[in-house]
């Protein structure tokens, strides 16, 4: 499977955004087959559910509060924190106070785009 690269340019305010649960909603801002940045929306008592997948993560907290479980670890994170999950850790969040994250996942989530995951 090859993802095919997204445009050049993506401006926030033109963009949709897709709702993926409860108090949350996400936008793609690009993407190649090796990396992808997505603005996620997260609405206070919003649940990113517990999850693993093969791809490396870093996101980086813009706003808000958040309790963040990786593996065995729970932090409290708020705007100016950032965190990195290994490929196939479990990790989810609570949203305390309403808030944005940007996760860069390499390579790119092609279950968001659309095509099946992989399994690695």
């Amino acid at each position: 499977m090859k993802i095919e690269p997204s445009k050049d340019f993506f401006f926030g305010d033109k963009m949709e955004w897709e709702e993926v649960g409860p108090g949350l909603k996400r936008q793609i801002m690009g993407h190649d087959g090796k990396i992808m940045l997505v603005n996620v929306d997260f609405e206070e008592g919003a649940i990113g559910k517990m999850h693993k997948h093969y791809h490396s993560q870093v996101t980086y907290v813009v706003s808000g509060e958040f309790e963040m479980t990786i593996g065995d670890q729970v932090k409290t994170l708020k705007s100016g924190d950032s965190f990195y999950i290994l490929p196939h850790v479990m990790h989810g969040c609570v949203c305390t106070k309403a808030g944005k994250l940007i996760d860069v996942f390499s390579p790119a989530r092609e279950d968001f785009l659309g095509y099946e995951m992989l399994d690695l």
